[in-house]
C-alpha cells in the first residue's frame, strides 16, 4: 500500500536501484547478498520501497516498507485533500455525526484538541465503522468515507502517528472533567463498573506488565476499566493501570475518582471479582450503596441457599416473570464483624440448574478419568481432586509412595448438585428481589458495550510503540465507546418497540447496512446518492430520529461542500501555476 505522499529518492551509498516493470519504474533497496554456489557469485537481495515519479525522476511514492528502512525519514503530513474515491460511504458517518452533535462532543473536542479535532473524531468513527484501530489502515478508510476534518482532508498514517504522540495528559483530563461536569450530580444513580486487560505490541510501554489475563494465563498486559451510568446508559470515565494490579485492589481508587467528579448520591453495581471485606468497608465509610453478584456455591452464601431451599422456588408469589426465575430476600450480615445487616436476594433458575449440573458432573467425570490414568504414579493430586475424591496411596508417607485410586466423595458432590441453579445478589440498600435483579441485569448493557471495545473497536491490542500513543488511543477509544454506547441504546430501544425483532438492529449489522448508503461522483464532478434509502435503512434511521428526507438533505449539503473544496483547490493550484510561470 502506497502512503499517498511523495518523497525524494534517498541516496543510500549505491544500494538504491530503479527497475522498470511493465513500464512502471520501481525503487528497490539492497538489503544484503547471498552467495550462489552454482553461479559462483553473490546475488543481491532487494526489496521494493516504492515507485518513481515519472514527472520528477528525483522523487518517489513510498510504500509501507519504505518506513522500515528509513524510519527517520520525515514524510509529508497529509495527502492532497482532493484525492478521494468516486464512491463515498456516508450513512454511518451521518448517524455518528448526529450523535456527536447531540452530545456536543464536536464542540468539546474542538475546544480541547484544537486544529486536529476533526482527525480525532475521524479516528473514533474509523474504529466504530471498520472495527479496527490500526493507524496504518486509516488512509484506506479516509479515501472512501466522508470525514470530520476541515475540507475533508485525508491524512496519511504518518500524520496519525504524530498526532497520537502529541495529545497531552492535560487534554485527556480536561475532557473527562468536562464530560462529567455535564451530568446531573443531584440525582441518585447506580454506576456499573467493569474492567478488562489489553495487550500491547511494544515492550517499552510503562503500563504493560506481566499480569493475569482474563483467559487465566499470565501475559504482558495493562488493565482498562470504565464506569457507566446505569440510569442513562452512558460511559462516565475510564482509567488504565499497570497489568500487575488486580481489579479488587484498584476499586477503592476508582470510588475516590467518582467522588472527585462530583458524584455523591451513587451506588455501585459490581461483579463478584470486586468482592472483599476491605472494599465493602470502604463503600460503607463513604456512604456508597452497592449491588454485588455472588454465586450460590460460594461458602459465604451456600448455607443461606440451603436454608431457604424448598421454601420459594415453586411459589407463584416469588416468580419474577421478566427473567423467568424465582426469588426471595433474607437479611444477614456479610461477615462476623459486619456492623449492619445486608439484603441477600436468593434466586433459582430451572434452566440454569440443568446446565450447571451438567458442567459439574462432566468436570468430575474428567477428573475421575485423569485419576485413573495416574494410578501407580509417584504423584499426589491436590486442589479440587482432594475436594471431590478420597485419595488412596500405596505406602503413604514413605519414599516409594504411589497414587492408587480416587473414590468420589458423594456427600460433597451431592451438596454442590443441590446448589446448582441458585445465585445470590447482595445489596446494601433495602429493596425487593425483583428490584435487585433489575438493577444487576441493567449491567448487561454496559457489559456488552464494554466487550465491544475489544471486539468491535479493534482495541484488543494497542498497536503502538510509545506511552503517549497508547494513552491517546485509549482516549480515542473511550470517546468511540460513548458514541457506540448511544448507538447500541437507541437501536435496542427501537427494536423493543417493533412487533418483530429483526436481526439488523444490532450495532454491527446496522452499521453494515448504513454503510450501503453511498454517494457516487458523476461526470459533472458532483456527488449524489446512488439510490433511494431502503426500508431496512429507514427502520434503522428511525432509531436515531432520522428519515430518508434528512439523509437526502444532508447528502446534498455534503455534495455542495465537496464541490466547493474541489473548486477552491483547483483555483489555488491554477494561481500557483500562474505565479510560477511569471
Amino acid at each position: 500500500m502506497y502512503l499517498g505522499c511523495r518523497v525524494k529518492i534517498p541516496k543510500d551509498g549505491g544500494n538504491i536501484t530503479i527497475k522498470t516493470i511493465n513500464g512502471t519504474p520501481y525503487v528497490y533497496i539492497e538489503r544484503g547478498r547471498t552467495y550462489s554456489k552454482e553461479k559462483k557469485y553473490s546475488i543481491p537481495k532487494r526489496t521494493c520501497i516504492g515507485k518513481r515519479d515519472s514527472e520528477q525522476p528525483d522523487f518517489m511514492f513510498p510504500n509501507e516498507k519504505f518506513l522500515r528502512f528509513f524510519p527517520r525519514e520525515l514524510l509529508p503530513s497529509e495527502k492532497d485533500g482532493r484525492i478521494r474515491s468516486g464512491c463515498l460511504h456516508v450513512g454511518a458517518f451521518l448517524v455518528i455525526r448526529k450523535i456527536i452533535s447531540d452530545y456536543k462532543l464536536d464542540e468539546m473536542i474542538a475546544r480541547i484538541i484544537g486544529q486536529d479535532a476533526g482527525l480525532f473524531l475521524d479516528l473514533a468513527a474509523y474504529s466504530i465503522i471498520t472495527e479496527e484501530n490500526a493507524g496504518q489502515y486509516y488512509p484506506d478508510y479516509a479515501y472512501n468515507h466522508a470525514l470530520f476534518t476541515d475540507d475533508m482532508k485525508a491524512y496519511s498514517d504518518s500524520k496519525v502517528s504524530g498526532f497520537l504522540r502529541d495529545v497531552t495528559v492535560d487534554q485527556r483530563i480536561q475532557f473527562l472533567n468536562e464530560w462529567n461536569a455535564k451530568k446531573d450530580h443531584r440525582e441518585r444513580i447506580y454506576i456499573s463498573y467493569d474492567s478488562t486487560n489489553k495487550k500491547s505490541q511494544a515492550g517499552n510501554i510503562e503500563m504493560v506488565e506481566l499480569g493475569h489475563a482474563k483467559e487465566g494465563m499470565e501475559d504482558e498486559i495493562f488493565n482498562y476499566a470504565i464506569a457507566y451510568d446505569r440510569s442513562n446508559r452512558e460511559p462516565l470515565f475510564y482509567e488504565s493501570y499497570p497489568g500487575s494490579i488486580v481489579d479488587v485492589s484498584q476499586l477503592q481508587h476508582t470510588l475516590k475518582k467518582a467522588k472527585s467528579y462530583g458524584y455523591e448520591h451513587i451506588g455501585f453495581i459490581l461483579d463478584r471479582g470486586y468482592f472483599c471485606k476491605e472494599n465493602i468497608c470502604f463503600m460503607d465509610d463513604n456512604g456508597y450503596d452497592f449491588v454485588i453478584m455472588i454465586k450460590g456455591m460460594k461458602s459465604l452464601v451456600s448455607e443461606l441457599v440451603l436454608e431457604a431451599q424448598g421454601s420459594f422456588e415453586n411459589d407463584r408469589r416469588n416468580s419474577i416473570r421478566a427473567f423467568k426465575v424465582s426469588g426471595i430476600t433474607i437479611r444477614r450480615k456479610l461477615y462476623a464483624s459486619d456492623k449492619k445487616e445486608r439484603y441477600f436476594h436468593i434466586y433459582y433458575d430451572d434452566g440454569r440448574k440443568a446446565s450447571e449440573r451438567e458442567k459439574l458432573e462432566d468436570r468430575i467425570d474428567r477428573m475421575g478419568r485423569k485419576l485413573r490414568d495416574l494410578m501407580g504414579e509417584p504423584i499426589r493430586p491436590s486442589g479440587d481432586y482432594k475436594k471431590y475424591f478420597d485419595l488412596v496411596f500405596w505406602h503413604e508417607g514413605h519414599e516409594d509412595e504411589k497414587f492408587m485410586s480416587g473414590i468420589e466423595r458423594a456427600d460433597v458432590i451431592n451438596r454442590e448438585i443441590r446448589l446448582c441453579g441458585y445465585f445470590v445478589i447482595v445489596t446494601s440498600a433495602k429493596m425487593t428481589a425483583e428490584e435487585a435483579l433489575v438493577l444487576y441485569k441493567s449491567r448487561d448493557d454496559s457489559e456488552k458495550t464494554f466487550r465491544a471495545d475489544k471486539s468491535y473497536l479493534g482495541a484488543n491490542c494497542e498497536r503502538v510503540y510509545s506511552n503517549e500513543a497508547v494513552d491517546t488511543k485509549i482516549f480515542i477509544g473511550f470517546v468511540a465507546t460513548i458514541i457506540r454506547s448511544r448507538i447500541y441504546t437507541l437501536l435496542k430501544d427501537e427494536a423493543a418497540r417493533l412487533d418483530k425483532k429483526p436481526n439488523f438492529m444490532t450495532v454491527p449489522m446496522a452499521l453494515k447496512e448504513l454503510e450501503k448508503i453511498e454517494m457516487l461522483k458523476g461526470a459533472d464532478n458532483e456527488y449524489n446518492l446512488d439510490y433511494a434509502v431502503t426500508a431496512t435503512q429507514k427502520t434503522i434511521l428511525k432509531a436515531f430520529g432520522m428519515t430518508a428526507d434528512s439523509i437526502r438533505r444532508q447528502a446534498r449539503t455534503l455534495s455542495s461542500d465537496l464541490m466547493r473544496i474541489e473548486t477552491e483547490a483547483f483555483e489555488k493550484q491554477a494561481a500557483a501555476q500562474e505565479e510560477r510561470s511569471r
